[in-house]
């Protein structure tokens, strides 16, 4: 009786909990809501647009239900898409209600190097409109001045910090740790693929030569495009600008003073007069009309028409050709599913297959943002690339990193179009196996034996290793991959063999070296792809543009409807019906967790400043 007791009160526990979730959830969501719903009473006229980061800033539209949602802290917050940011930009350019720009860089958002670098010449096109663009911080971190370097003025708070001291990449090595549990990990890596590193971690205690070498390279060439573009905007010198970071000459407000890196130091009462000085007016509480980016993309509805998998392409409703964007962000692996943060490659195969097959859809734009994954999962979504640069114009949008297998997928493309920052090549594949058989017989006594019909009958697993033969079997698959991937990329980009061996060896290149040695064909964002693809299929400007995203789970469909009943019983203004939210926990793919041969970048190397 008392089992059935406990039973049957921890059965209602988990019942009562799950619902408590769920509703919390959806408050939340709602909650978020009355945030957007507000936004209009914010949209008045003689208003400055703010750029304050507060929100993530990624490449494509998260589909999942609640992976916004911070659990640590009970809050949510809904990521803003790039090209939502740039559009908001454009459109602010010539919206009589928005006065000009500030750019204040203190939200707690991320937003990638490549991504930044693209709402940076976002901004500076804005600028042709003739409305101010001013930008003002309590401290400056690399990456933020090199937005805010981008204004007409340049404002630091007085006693504000001040960071400028150039840029590192960094890995951390497990081997050591590896060593102490008695853990083996077998390598399997081409003796050409040298500079492939996603894998010394596991064997190496420190940077090999050659990773040493690429990653030198990497970091000077990212650098000197940032102190370039630092240097024009702020009529400095180049060279001057670059020694200021090696000699640590700022790190004080005045410091940035003198050096010509910001043009006051003020207070943000100051900014506020300055505010009225350039026709911002005030609200009745007396603070300035400003609207968050956020706010101004939900007022405004900035958002391209968006098709689910498998749903009828054709958008009656508009009588133009259309264009297919398609984004492949988060590593590659294997499978058919969404999950924020992945690439299965059969999913991303579908979705590229239905743009190719339909005959209103003249042309397409993927923006890869990928440090690859599975081999295999990358070569089923090549096919499809193949298939559809055979029927209509693609262009390759490479974001952040599009290397290894998210080079893979590009190559195909009648055009390649990189950002300067962009990580990209890394040409090359490995095989990795941990082997924990020592570590559990030493440490917890536990052993393995099995019979089997031959020697090599028991497959290599995380408990007996690999044989000889087998580890030769699998060193023959490797090779075969890596002649396979560089015969690809040949064939996609018109380049001999011996060509791609001399930039391929697992090295990765900066979006601007890519240019250079015909990994890519030009340097640019997501507006110069739009562009290249409307050119190469004749569209002129007269088109319409399109999305796929990926279907909500039953679940998630549930928690989206609720939301929209909750909002329209407080009166609130959905305006999120486009978007949605996303997943709970964002799926990390492990080195250790993957299964068959890769095609990897270094790994979790990512160009911050």
């Amino acid at each position: 009786m008392n089992f059935w007791k406990i039973f049957f009160a921890s059965f209602a526990a988990i019942i009562v909990a799950t619902i408590v979730s769920t509703f919390l959830l959806i408050s939340m969501g709602v909650a978020s809501l009355a945030t957007f719903g507000l936004s209009e009473m914010h949209n008045t006229k003689n208003s400055v647009l703010c750029i304050d980061f507060a929100e993530d800033i990624i490449d494509s539209p998260q589909h999942s239900a609640v992976s916004s949602v911070d659990i640590m802290n009970m809050n949510y917050s809904q990521p803003l898409t790039l090209r939502q940011v740039l559009t908001a930009i454009e459109s602010a350019a010539t919206d009589p209600n928005i006065k000009g720009i500030c750019i204040r860089p203190d939200g707690v958002g991320s937003v990638s190097m490549a991504n930044l670098e693209e709402i940076r010449a976002a901004i500076l096109k804005f600028k042709q409109s003739s409305k101010f663009v001013v930008a003002y911080a309590d401290g400056y971190t690399q990456s933020s001045y090199y937005l805010a370097s981008a204004a007409d003025e340049v404002f630091l708070q007085p006693e504000g910090s001040f960071d400028w001291r150039g840029m590192a990449l960094s890995t951390m090595f497990y081997k050591g740790l590896l060593d102490k549990f008695d853990i083996d990990v077998e390598i399997f890596r081409p003796t050409v693929c040298r500079y492939k590193s996603a894998v010394e971690p596991f064997f190496l205690t420190k940077m090999s030569d050659a990773n040493r070498k690429q990653l030198e390279v990497l970091a000077n060439s990212v650098w000197n495009t940032v102190c370039e573009d630092v240097a024009a905007s702020r009529e400095l010198k180049k060279e001057d600008v670059m020694r200021y970071a090696a000699d640590l000459s700022i790190s004080l407000g005045e410091d940035a003073l003198r050096y010509g890196f910001v043009d006051r130091l003020i207070y943000e009462d100051e900014l506020y007069n300055l505010f009225d000085s350039l026709g911002v007016e005030r609200d009745s509480r007396g603070h300035s009309n400003d609207i968050s980016l956020s706010e101004y993309i939900t007022a405004n509805s900035f958002a391209a028409t968006t098709v689910t998998v498998n749903d009828n392409i054709a958008l009656e409703f508009v009588n133009k050709p259309l264009m297919a964007l398609i984004y492949a962000e988060g590593d590659i692996v294997d499978g058919d599913d969404y999950v924020d943060g992945n690439i299965f490659g059969t999913s991303l195969a579908r979705e590229i297959r239905q743009a190719r097959l339909d005959e209103r859809t003249k042309a397409v734009v993927v923006r890869v943002n990928s440090p690859g994954g599975s081999a295999l999962a990358s070569d089923v979504v090549w096919r499809e690339m193949v298939l559809l640069q055979q029927t209509k114009p693609v262009v390759i949008s490479m974001g952040g990193t599009a290397a290894s297998g998210g080079y893979y997928i590009s190559a195909p493309a009648d055009l390649i179009v990189a950002d300067r920052t962009t990580i990209t090549g890394s040409i090359g594949v490995f095989g990795m196996m941990m082997n924990f058989g020592d570590a559990l017989k030493k440490h917890l006594g536990v052993t393995m034996d099995s019979a089997a019909t031959s020697p090599n009958a028991l497959a290599p697993g995380m408990f007996n290793g690999c044989s000889e033969a087998q580890r030769a079997a699998i060193m023959k698959g490797v090779d075969r991959v890596y002649e396979s991937f560089t015969s690809k990329v040949a064939e996609g980009r018109n380049l001999t063999i011996e060509q791609v061996y001399n930039i391929a060896e697992g090295r990765v290149w900066s979006g601007s070296d890519a240019v250079n040695i015909g990994l890519a064909d030009m340097n640019g964002g997501f507006t110069e792809a739009i562009s290249a693809a409307a050119n190469l299929a004749d569209l002129g400007t007269d088109f319409h543009i399109y999305e796929f995203v990926s279907p909500t789970s039953p679940f998630e469909s549930w928690i989206n409807s609720m939301g929209m009943v909750m909002a329209r019983e407080f009166g609130l203004d959905y305006t999120l019906a486009g978007e949605q939210l996303n997943e709970f926990v964002e799926s990390t793919h492990q080195l250790i967790e993957m299964q068959g041969i890769q095609t990897l970048c270094p790994g979790e190397l990512k160009i911050e400043l």
